[in-house]
């Protein structure tokens, strides 16, 4: 995280040949890191921080479908009460119904147009009237999510955020190599010159960079399994095989061959999860309806905000799933329609130790885990990386020669380069992506190289 001129000043120990070439090895590597991933570090970073914050930003600016005044309960209706406003409102197939979180909370209804369009339609719990339409994940906040994840920009781009998230965890390593102390008076912990002088950028990047380094690591690994590659693989390898449901659940439950994340909000760990069939129209037997699955739902103890998937054919299921702040609390239940009988009751305490350890790295990852000191610290954090890009540009703007790209020097001995290949077999194995990425600069390099000592 810092960038040391090879004219070495006076306060810097001048390193011995072999260290001086590791140095310029890792320093050139560090470069084309930051050269990389400092674009996508700085947006991940501003739409990160604001997701932070979801919670009160949409409540904010979607105040008028998402808050309402709370009022006398006998005068709160009933679940299809509510789903039938906004079918009146929408016309279309109900398939989601989200119960109000808090009291002041509205509830909505998820509709399934004739044109193909879904709708999220707000609606009073205290009197049914409907609130207002939106697409549904069209908050603001789901924009910003969708930014963040690149979902808007294709699968192609989505796989830059794995290569990204590899790159940062290099970017940490070799930026902790150059930063540390070498007999040098300041640029340790404190910062120093003025903002006119390379040594002030210098300094607020390696300072500011050592500081946030841990975050980034954890970062960049919580964020793989969002990714298409790594993330998608990973997933597949967990809950392919219904991994993650409770131990004998799934024996003697008819699955069905639709996955738990096409039907409801869920967890990423159990996007891949197969969701049970009812058996009960086998022998006509009737629905339970709406209102007495919730009932059941209610009795059964979920955190108040869970979604409910309403069935939409006779082997569906109501599918209740809630992901609250408190990871213990977050939980799936599977009702067969016919009698209301739970198929699958899961929570994180049933998940195996993989998936429970995907599942807290996520949580901090979102700032839910530990309340407002959870979002607070990782504010901190992103508003961190923004400095750190701002002032690798600055210092790297000031340092380069004119016209030139200013890439570090090459080392002369070009054995250092092992542990680079070193880097690329061990990422290339856990991450394809980034072992690919390494590859193809790696390449590059060397042909840049080939062709300076070819020059001279």
């Amino acid at each position: 995280m810092s960038d040391q001129s090879v004219s070495w000043g006076p306060d810097v120990a001048r390193p011995q040949s072999s260290s001086s070439n590791l140095y310029r090895a890792v320093w050139r590597w560090h470069f084309y890191a930051g050269l990389l991933v400092l674009p996508f570090l700085i947006t991940l970073a501003i739409t990160g921080g604001l997701y932070l914050f979801k919670d009160e930003i949409d409540g904010l600016v979607h105040a008028d479908l998402k808050r309402v005044e709370v009022q006398d309960a006998s005068t709160r209706v009933a679940p299809s009460v509510m789903v039938a406003a906004a079918l009146a409102a929408q016309p279309g197939t109900a398939i989601k119904f989200t119960d109000p979180t808090t009291p002041t909370s509205s509830a909505e209804v998820t509709i399934n147009t004739a044109s193909g369009e879904r709708l999220a339609v707000y609606v009073n719990p205290y009197g049914g009237q409907v609130l207002g339409t939106l697409p549904d994940r069209g908050t603001v906040m789901w924009t910003i999510r969708y930014l963040h994840s690149l979902k808007y920009f294709g699968t192609v781009t989505r796989a830059l955020i794995e290569i990204a998230a590899g790159w940062s965890v290099l970017l940490v390593g070799t930026g902790i190599y150059l930063w540390w102390p070498r007999r040098q008076t300041g640029g340790v912990v404190s910062v120093r010159g003025t903002p006119g002088k390379r040594v002030f950028w210098r300094d607020t990047h390696a300072v500011t960079g050592i500081f946030v380094s841990f975050f980034i690591v954890f970062l960049a690994i919580t964020g793989m399994p969002w990714s298409n590659v790594w993330g998608g693989k990973v997933n597949e390898w967990a809950n392919g095989h219904n991994f993650g449901y409770p131990a004998g659940v799934r024996v003697a439950v008819p699955m069905s061959d639709e996955h738990l994340g096409h039907v409801s909000p869920t967890t990423w760990s159990l996007e891949q999860a197969q969701v049970p069939e009812s058996g009960g129209h086998v022998h006509g037997a009737e629905p339970i309806g709406l209102d007495k699955a919730i009932g059941i739902f209610d009795v059964m103890g979920l955190h108040r905000g869970y979604t409910v998937a309403i069935p939409t054919s006779p082997k569906g299921v109501y599918s209740a799933s809630v992901y609250p702040d408190d990871l213990s609390r977050q939980r799936v239940v599977h009702l067969d329609q016919y009698s209301g009988k739970p198929l699958i009751d899961m929570g994180y305490a049933d998940y195996g130790p993989l998936g429970r350890w995907l599942e807290f790295g996520i949580n901090v990852h979102m700032g839910q885990q530990f309340g407002l000191a959870n979002q607070i610290v990782l504010l901190a954090v992103c508003m961190a990386i923004v400095v750190l890009a701002i002032s690798a540009g600055v210092m790297w703007w000031k340092r380069r020669p004119p016209g030139s790209l200013g890439v570090p020097p090459a080392p002369t001995d070009h054995r250092v380069f092992r542990g680079v290949i070193a880097i690329l077999v061990v990422g290339g194995i856990v991450f394809p992506l980034v072992g690919l990425s390494l590859l193809i600069m790696l390449a590059l390099d060397w042909t840049l190289m080939r062709e300076r000592t070819r020059k001279t």
